[in-house]
């Protein structure tokens, strides 16, 4: 017989990893969230929530939907990770207690304060370079010359690593975002550099080889504290190397991107510099770099008129939740008069990104360094999309910037 709840369940055959959804998910989305608040995505026998108002929920309810289980498609209840799970994405109170009150006292306002005159200065550099190529060149793509090249030369600086290497970053960052997905030919296009990878990411964390000055170090002292203990801590600078890089690339990009297809809004920023905080938070609402995460139920759960089982993965469409129309006025719209807070692109809850405002601050610095010597920024040429099992990147925008 087929209960009421079993009637009410939407179901999906479509693939949210499927190259055509990851070059434009954006009908996918609507449909998902037209269907209901709760869909069963057959292919891969997970439920799926993609309207704000139960995104929001069971981002804030660790205890129902937790992250222990793993925050991709793997059950970590039944199988091993690929690399020990880290500390703050895949933990859940108590063990995540500890390790997220050290990073966010590391990451507070006091040491972003010591890093702002610093990073306004490195971003006027690097985009006064960019400025004096594009007047010789016509053409300069921001994604490697600036949305790339800024995060990779403060964060890393911050964090207190050494010179060399830090190219490994992006290609570490990209499989670690990739393996939250399916076994897929984008884990397969990883897989040959992932141990070379993994075993250069994990020796960056080890006391010795960090600065005294940045935040590895800081994280050692706490465990020297014993607020977090000695084992704890290189798995929480590794933390800040797997999420700190990528995300911010990826949102620099799209925000970027935004301004060369909505030059009303850059005259706007132009006019109003303050509003560049602002800007970054509505691109990362707009484009959402990081699209989906999962959760685990750790209970029978009733959504509405669905009950997720206890032990079965949920998706979340982190980005279908930043443009519901049930939530935010004319959601596709890129536009610096809105309010973006209570965006779900950062997560929400605990597991909240606690690295956000170091991302801000990056963001701050390059858009009113760019905003100062910057009339106006072009497509000026075809853009290409870099797909990614978790993350909506960009892997070239070719622009004009004409200087004023």
């Amino acid at each position: 017989m087929t209960t009421i709840a079993e009637r009410a369940l939407p179901t999906s055959d479509a693939d949210p990893f499927d190259h055509d959804v990851l070059e434009d998910p954006l009908p996918l989305h609507r449909a998902l969230r037209d269907a209901g608040p709760v869909v069963h995505l057959t292919r891969y026998d997970v439920y799926a929530f993609a309207r704000y108002e139960q995104v929001h929920a069971a981002l804030v309810d660790w205890q129902e939907f937790q992250s222990a289980a793993g925050v991709g498609l793997s059950n970590f209840r039944y199988e091993k990770p690929w690399r020990p799970p880290s500390l703050l994405l895949e933990a859940d109170p108590p063990l995540h207690d500890a390790p997220r009150r050290v990073l966010r006292a590391v990451l507070g306002p006091r040491a972003l304060r010591r890093l702002r005159e610093r990073w306004l200065a490195d971003a006027e550099d690097l985009v006064d370079g960019v400025v004096t190529d594009a007047v010789l060149d016509s053409v300069v793509d921001v994604v490697p010359a600036l949305a790339q090249a800024f995060p990779l030369r403060v964060f890393p600086d911050a964090v207190g690593l050494p010179a060399e290497g830090r190219k490994n970053l992006l290609p570490y960052g990209d499989h670690a975002f990739n393996a939250f997905g399916p076994s897929n030919d984008l884990v397969a296009k990883g897989a040959p550099r992932v141990a070379e990878l993994s075993a250069w990411v994990n020796a960056q964390c080890a006391r010795e080889v960090l600065s005294p000055a940045g935040f590895g170090a800081q994280i050692w002292a706490a465990a020297d504290r014993g607020d977090i203990t000695p084992e704890q801590a290189p798995l929480v600078v590794r933390s800040l190397l797997t999420a700190g890089v990528d995300t911010t690339v990826h949102g620099l990009s799209a925000v970027l991107y935004a301004f060369a297809t909505h030059p009303d809004q850059w005259r706007r920023l132009r006019e109003l510099p303050h509003l560049a905080r602002v800007a970054f938070d509505e691109a990362v609402r707009w484009e959402s770099p990081v699209q989906t995460f999962f959760r685990t139920a750790t209970t029978d759960v009733t959504v509405g008129d669905v009950v997720v089982p206890e032990g079965r993965k949920i998706l979340m469409f982190l980005a279908a939740a930043n443009r519901d129309p049930r939530h935010w006025s004319d959601p596709d719209a890129f536009d610096l008069g809105r309010d973006p807070s209570g965006h779900v692109g950062f997560g929400m809850g605990i597991h909240q990104c606690v690295g956000q405002h170091v991302a801000r601050l990056e963001a701050e610095a390059l858009l009113t360094a760019l905003a100062r010597r910057v009339e106006s920024i072009e497509l000026a040429g075809p853009t290409r999309r870099h797909h990614n099992n978790t993350l909506r990147a960009w892997e070239s925008i070719p622009v004009r910037l004409r200087v004023g």
